[in-house]
């Protein structure tokens, strides 16, 4: 990106928890432009960038999250709170300013000055590991203590998302997210994963318009996306022949 918030960011994006591979493409990518290009650097601050809190490495490293379980415990507030003693802080979705949509969260670097980038990913790459950890503590503890409890609310999210008429922006993002944790849990085996993760885009407001060639109002978009959604679930259901899985996508 050009003349955003700096003059200059590079932007990798990796699936998984790939921190290191991301950080090496774009530290290629970074010393192929320093050849042609001269960055404002100071020998004791590093990067003098645009935006004062990317002084210094300029490295803002991130790793997305899906926590559910996490969240439905009501752990999230005590881990933030740990994270960001830890030079760390925790966004939404789509960063700062931002709700936690569909119980995703941005996990990254606060700080930039004082650190080395090694360090800062080594840092992240700790900190992601054990939130993993707790996460997966949290999904057996909801198994071990509230199994009915969670396969019925798994199932009646999966229910709304397939009928429901109206849905808004909040509610789908809830719904599919829990359905993702009831594939992710094996509580639920007919929905393709892959098309889950579509529905997150689709159900987005910028992409409904898009698809649907025309400006809509809150309530045409409600509308819509719950059509939309009801529609790639069908899709994405699993047909079984001859004792195999196929998708019918």
């Amino acid at each position: 990106m050009v003349n955003e918030e700096d003059h200059i960011r590079i932007q990798c994006l990796f699936p998984g928890l790939q921190i290191q591979e991301a950080y090496k493409q774009a530290d290629t990518i970074d010393r192929v432009l320093e050849k042609e290009l001269s960055y404002a650097f100071d020998e004791q601050f590093g990067y003098l960038t645009s935006c004062p809190t990317n002084t210094g490495t300029g490295l803002r490293a991130s790793v997305m999250m899906h926590l559910p379980a996490l969240t439905i415990t009501k752990q999230m507030n005590r881990i933030v709170t740990i994270i960001s003693r830890l030079g760390m802080v925790v966004r939404g979705i789509y960063g700062e300013g931002s709700e936690a949509l569909g119980n995703v969260y941005q996990v990254s670097n606060q700080t930039t000055l004082g650190k080395t980038e090694e360090d800062i990913i080594a840092d992240l790459q700790s900190i992601a590991e054990q939130i993993i950890q707790k996460e997966r503590e949290a999904r057996n503890a909801l198994l071990k203590h509230s199994a009915n409890t969670l396969e019925d609310r798994l199932y009646r999210s999966l229910g709304t998302l397939s009928y429901a008429r109206i849905m808004t922006t909040e509610e789908a993002a809830k719904c599919l997210s829990d359905v993702r944790l009831g594939i992710d849990m094996g509580l639920i085996e007919d929905v393709d994963e892959t098309i889950l993760n579509e529905c997150m885009v689709f159900m987005q407001p910028g992409f409904l318009q898009q698809y649907a060639g025309t400006t809509l109002n809150t309530s045409e978009r409600d509308l819509f996306r719950a059509k939309l959604l009801r529609e790639r679930l069908q899709k994405g259901e699993k047909t079984k022949t001859k004792g195999e899985n196929s998708y019918d996508v």
